[in-house]
């Protein structure tokens, strides 16, 4: 039912370098400022145009259900928005960890709708996409737009950021899901922080005010964050559970890298400011998105 061959599409990981909550909405939704930092860890989206309209996912993360994973609902989603009759085969390879707080999930629908808007022919613009993103997680629209970005309202407010590529991150993952959800609805997490800037953040750094109430509630997570923090400055990225560090030097990273203990996980990833699946459109002639 294939019409065209398989082609494959990056889906790169973040880091969130800080995150403040500033406020609640009244719909529940909070008010964030954050730096959304695009790595080059990834996973790889195999996408095969369908003539008979269904969408399937032959293969995907374990555990993770057809119905539930974000690439299907993405392609639904695309499907309805546009009216498309066509269909589509898709399959997830994963290297980002789930629960990891590295936006894989939200990549990987990112990439499925840009991928799918191409091979579909439907057409939409990146500021389509990204609305469409942002229905299915508060973290799709950065990934769609494809650029390192300073993120304001609930993430979808977005100033593209040059933070360089000389910069190396060694993340950790602990082995432990935190779901976003328990984490934004606790009570001792901190709703008030003042807003800041971007000037303000390039000066001080920031924080993450979720990760007081990981760390205590996730005692691996903690864990982490104090045997990384012996070796350089380390920080919770979104919700966690992964932690992270900056490194000048891919080797200083490297050298932290290879004394994580065994029961962890540990990726050694380069700062991107722009992702991967801008040079596939580029490839794919897309001059300008």
């Amino acid at each position: 039912m294939e019409s065209v061959g398989v082609h494959r599409w990056p889906a790169p990981a973040k880091l969130n370098l800080m995150l403040h909550v500033v406020g609640r909405r009244p719909d529940g939704y909070h008010e964030l400022q954050t730096v959304f930092q695009l790595i080059d860890l990834r996973d790889a989206i195999d996408i095969a145009v369908r003539e008979d309209g269904l969408i399937s996912r032959p293969s995907g993360p374990a555990g993770v259900s057809e119905d539930q994973d974000l690439v299907v609902r993405a392609a639904r989603a695309l499907k309805e928005a546009t009216g498309t009759r066509l269909g589509a085969r898709i399959s997830v390879i994963k290297k980002i960890p789930l629960g990891g707080g590295l936006g894989g999930g939200s990549s990987d629908a990112a990439t499925t709708l840009v991928a799918l808007n191409l091979m579909w022919k439907t057409g939409l613009n990146s500021a389509q996409l990204a609305a469409i993103g942002a229905k299915l997680g508060a973290d799709v629209p950065v990934f769609v737009a494809g650029r390192s970005a300073w993120a304001e309202g609930i993430g979808e407010k977005l100033t593209p950021v040059q933070l360089g590529k000389d910069s190396w991150y060694l993340v950790i993952f602990p082995g432990v899901l935190v779901p976003t959800a328990s984490v934004f609805q606790a009570p001792e997490l901190t709703r008030n922080s003042p807003p800041t800037t971007m000037r303000g953040f390039l000066e001080t750094g920031g924080r993450n005010d979720c990760e007081a109430v990981v760390r205590a509630r996730f005692p691996a997570v903690g864990e982490a964050l104090d045997w990384l923090g012996r070796h350089a400055p380390a920080r919770l990225t979104g919700t966690g559970s992964c932690v992270f560090a900056k490194f000048a030097r891919a080797a200083d990273a490297e050298r932290v890298a290879a004394r994580v203990p065994d029961v962890w996980r540990a990726f050694v990833a380069r700062g991107l400011d722009e992702s991967p699946l801008l040079e596939q459109l580029d490839r794919w002639g897309v001059a300008k998105w």
